[in-house]
């Protein structure tokens, strides 16, 4: 049984037969502007909730965990999203503050990957992400909090059918 599982896996599709071109060399200098270019191409393929994001964190024993959640923005605070403060990743981020997003989307052969410390965001911003919620009844949430991952890296991957998938990364360097 073992085996035929192993080779449904193997068989399955992966990426659609046109994949867009990625040139490294002509990657704007900013991470952020590339990601708004991708995000934007994301939408105009179709891609559904392109906004939707993994996110990994770890306990203080580094043991991680990862969820689906919403990328909220991005500025000079870093890449927010939000969640509770008494939920298993606002504890965890309580204990480790550093945390990675990770986007894909399958039909452009594309993933993006942020990593670095995480800090919270005023209370003032997180009330304000709370009140904007769907369905927000105009409540106050004490334990809703805005945070935002100030990159130390990011990793910007274009898969390819030849398997020499195209890697761009950025370094502390370009997250000033």
């Amino acid at each position: 049984m073992s085996e035929s599982f192993r080779q449904l896996l193997r068989g399955l599709p992966d990426f659609p037969d046109e994949l867009p071109d990625f040139d490294p060399a002509l990657a704007p200098a900013d991470p952020a502007e590339l990601f708004r270019q991708w995000l934007q191409e994301a939408l105009e393929a179709g891609v559904p909730q392109p906004n939707a994001c993994s996110l990994a964190t770890a306990d203080g024993l580094g043991r991680p965990s990862s969820r689906m959640l919403i990328l909220k923005d991005i500025d000079d605070d870093g890449w927010h999203f939000a969640t509770s403060r008494a939920s298993r990743k606002g504890k965890e981020l309580t204990g480790n503050p550093h945390a990675a997003l990770n986007f894909f989307w399958q039909p452009l052969g594309r993933q993006v990957r942020v990593a670095g410390a995480v800090r919270e965001l005023s209370r003032e911003a997180s009330a304000a992400d709370w009140h904007a919620r769907p369905g927000a009844d105009g409540s106050d949430n004490p334990d809703w909090q805005l945070y935002a991952i100030r990159p130390r890296e990011a990793e910007f991957w274009q898969a390819r059918h030849d398997r020499r998938h195209i890697r761009h990364q950025y370094g502390p360097a370009h997250f000033s």
